[in-house]
């Protein structure tokens, strides 16, 4: 069975057409009291997700927001014993594995997305961890984005406080300002600017919509790019935005007063054709010197030993995604770009590192192979 098709126990494994294409997974986040589940209630209510599971993490004992989600109970998993991304995530595994079950033995009706509703406290990292390394779950899932849910009156005193909501915003494809509606005065309209303007800061591929202006619509919020329903191929422009991110580099710097300026998104780029085995030291080094650090990294390559068909990369910390080869470029811009959102390091410290591999020549700083190969260059340059 296919998620597209109804069971059919009359047809035999062996004669289906193959492994069904992966479901898209939406991961929605935001913290405490920001109103994610009425979003969910609308998304939910678009004729467009009629065909959507959801999967909803409830902090505490006695779960509830299970009860608010409209038309999906038979579909509905409720994670209660704890924070989804941390003392669950066994939970996480076993409530997909139970949804898919379900679907591919005929119980419930097919479904063609999962939603993930986190609780307000989730760091989603952990979350991603698991979509992205779980073997069964890589084969029938893809992650489609993070969309993370911030409020409009209380958004800055929240990412001043709380850490979590700082990584929800940073990692986010897409962000929802909810209750826009109560700024309703000049000193509101003044804060709500300056938390535009934060946003735009931690997240700048991540387009801001309007819940109250109805502009955080399914159509808007879903499909982010790294995974098109109708092609099954990454829509990397609107998946990376680089160019967004490269303009938030040359920007106005970040607000001293702010704990933000620890968190840079920055981009790589090079038209030259980039060596697997270039590519794969890199990016070990990079994880395995940075990877806490690295909040998440998201990227397109012109691989050199098969330069018409394009490397799709994904990761979050230490953790890559299984690269995805595509069948041919997307658009026209055939550069490798790679975009990664870092805390606690400097842009500069991965760019000489991206440089350096890639064979970019750089003024004033010393060839590596040049070092490498020089036995009078100190010992620590020659390693």
């Amino acid at each position: 069975m296919t998620a597209d098709t109804p069971a059919d126990t009359s047809t035999p494994t062996s004669a289906r057409s193959g492994p069904p294409a992966p479901i898209p997974v939406t991961l929605l986040t935001g913290f405490l009291g920001a109103g994610k589940t009425t979003l969910l209630n609308r998304l939910l209510s678009d004729p467009g997700l009629v065909d959507t599971a959801v999967l909803i993490n409830e902090f505490g004992e006695i779960g509830l927001d299970h009860l608010l989600v409209q038309h999906f109970d038979d579909a509905t998993v409720l994670l209660s014993s704890g924070c989804l991304c941390c003392t669950v995530r066994g939970d996480l595994v076993e409530g997909l594995e139970a949804l898919l079950r379900r679907m591919d033995n005929g119980e419930i009706p097919p479904f063609r997305r999962i939603v993930i509703e986190t609780t307000g406290l989730a760091d989603p990292a952990p979350i991603l961890h698991v979509l992205m390394m779980h073997p069964y779950l890589l084969l029938r899932l893809r992650l489609d984005g993070v969309v993370t849910l911030v409020d409009a009156v209380n958004g800055m005193e929240t990412l001043d406080a709380h850490s979590e909501s700082v990584r929800q915003v940073a990692i986010s494809d897409r962000i929802a300002l909810s209750k826009t509606d109560l700024v309703d005065s000049e000193p509101r309209r003044a804060a709500l600017a300056a938390l535009r303007a934060r946003l735009a800061a931690l997240a700048p591929a991540a387009p801001v919509l309007d819940v109250a202006k109805g502009e955080a619509t399914a159509q808007a919020l879903l499909d982010a790019g790294l995974y098109d329903p109708a092609s099954k191929i990454a829509d990397v422009a609107r998946w990376l935005a680089e160019e967004k991110v490269a303009a938030a580099e040359t920007g106005i710097g970040h607000d001293p007063n702010r704990h933000d300026d620890r968190i840079r998104a920055f981009t790589l780029a090079t038209d030259a054709p980039v060596g697997a085995v270039a590519l794969d030291l890199f990016l070990e080094l990079v994880r395995g010197t940075h990877g806490s650090k690295l909040l998440r990294l998201k990227g397109i390559v012109k691989l050199m030993e098969d330069p018409e068909r394009p490397l799709v990369l994904h990761g979050v910390q230490h953790v890559l995604h299984p690269p995805s080869q595509l069948p041919a470029w997307p658009d026209e811009d055939r550069r490798t770009r790679l975009v990664m959102i870092v805390r606690d390091v400097e842009p500069a410290v991965i760019r000489r590192l991206f440089d350096a591999f890639m064979g970019l020549p750089r003024p004033d700083t010393p060839d590596p192979l040049v070092v490498h190969d020089n036995p009078l260059a100190p010992a620590t340059l020659r390693r």
